[in-house]
């Protein structure tokens, strides 16, 4: 296996940001981080990009008992995004999904009013979405955001993550208009092996991170 190349997410979201240079300095550049572990990487990339940065909540629909493994995701508007080919290699009961989607469902909208409170979502429209997070396993949760937000007619859709499945980034290409990655290892296992410190991000540093990012200093 590669050695680690993270020291946190911190330090990821610097390494990525070099991997996004041309979109610094533009008025259209928006960039919108899946809470939680992607608001840390975001901040640094909206920092280094001098771009707005805000977040886009999306919840995974883990299998039961295997919470890891990803069936599907929900997003902000109502979207939900099915892994079809898990949904039936485990035989999962409709039931089953939507009793799972109707929990991720209520903490979705909490997590909204957790970490905006009464400030609406963003302009999408016309604007270059640069989607984050802190690596990409399946993938599901970052495709649950770039369809939700495809239907506010953004001018271009860009997935950036520090660390993927090259699977992943595969099944991903045809929802967004570019993929940056820095790592791609194989064999990929999972995320946080790619990280020397992989701490649960929590809600405090979120809202936090987002003032942060608010705050004209």
């Amino acid at each position: 296996m590669e050695e680690k190349r993270f020291k946190n997410r911190r330090d990821a979201g610097m390494q990525l940001a070099r991997h996004l240079k041309e979109y610094r300095e533009r008025p259209d550049v928006l960039v919108l981080a899946l809470p939680r572990g992607g608001v840390p990487v975001g901040f640094e990339v909206a920092h280094a990009l001098d771009a707005p940065l805000d977040v886009f909540v999306v919840r995974k629909l883990g299998v039961p008992g295997h919470e890891e493994l990803a069936m599907g995701a929900v997003a902000s508007g109502g979207v939900r995004v099915l892994n079809e080919e898990i949904l039936a290699a485990l035989d999962i009961e409709e039931e089953t999904l939507a009793r799972v989607a109707a929990e991720e469902e209520r903490e979705l909208a909490r997590r909204e009013r957790t970490y905006r409170g009464e400030r609406s979502m963003p302009e999408i429209r016309d604007h270059t979405i640069i989607l984050v997070d802190d690596g990409l396993a399946t993938g599901s949760t970052m495709k649950a955001a770039a369809t939700a937000l495809r239907s506010e007619d953004p001018k271009r859709i860009v997935a950036a993550v520090p660390v993927a499945a090259a699977e992943a980034c595969d099944a991903l290409r045809a929802e967004v208009d570019e993929i940056i990655c820095v790592l791609t290892p194989q064999p990929f296992f999972a995320i946080g092996l790619w990280y020397e410190e992989f701490v649960q991000t929590t809600d405090e540093e979120v809202r936090r991170l987002l003032a942060e990012a608010r705050s004209p200093a």
